[in-house]
């Protein structure tokens, strides 16, 4: 088998330097709407069993990011004063902490109509698309990271986003560029979390 390695050092070094990027950490700049056209090219190729690309996105820049925050503000208001657990605090931050990104992504998981791949498949199917988006940010020293908070898991914000009763609403997927030199990770020895058997 020929390996190229100059491409196998490339992946693994992209793969190893990825990080989430928070909004605070992000310039104020905007990024330029082709990278993140091709961040949602390449999360079409990711795996998907039977071809269902469950997947279903959603992308906000300009006004549309105020208007994001105005929408999910409305939805948690409504839905946390019903119940008893409305925050200022949140419902503020829902309103104006989308203008700190230069994009936001809503992804969403859309059922197949048959049904015939289990919804477990589907939600992986649609996290391998995100990481794909990760990648390509990466790759172009752009900044991103998946937010499941604000209103990710309100049933009412759904039609928001064009999701039916079945689908998900997986989380906002927040995009800048980094005001500096994105910091190290760590993670545990693979070797405390993989059993070889042979």
């Amino acid at each position: 088998m020929d390996i190229d390695a100059s491409k196998t050092e490339l992946v693994n070094n992209l793969i190893r330097t990825r990080r989430s990027v928070f909004q605070q950490q992000y310039s104020g700049e905007r990024v330029d709407d082709a990278i993140v056209a091709q961040m949602l090219e390449n999360a079409r190729w990711a795996p998907t069993h039977k071809l269902t690309e469950p997947w279903q996105f959603i992308v906000f820049t300009g006004d549309g990011l105020r208007k994001l925050g105005e929408q999910q503000a409305a939805v948690y208001k409504r839905v946390t004063e019903a119940n008893g657990s409305f925050k200022e605090e949140r419902y503020q931050n829902l309103l104006t902490k989308t203008v700190l990104s230069s994009h936001i992504i809503a992804v969403g998981m859309k059922r197949d109509e048959k049904k015939s791949v289990p919804e477990l498949e589907e939600l992986g199917a649609v996290f391998c698309a995100v990481q794909n988006m990760y990648l390509t940010a990466a790759a172009y020293g752009i900044g991103c990271y998946l937010s499941s908070g604000g209103v990710t898991y309100f049933e009412e914000a759904k039609e928001l986003f064009g999701l039916d009763k079945d689908d998900k609403l997986l989380g906002f997927l927040h995009i800048g560029i980094p005001k500096t030199q994105v910091p190290d990770s760590k993670r545990k020895p693979i070797e405390d979390k993989a059993v070889w058997v042979r």
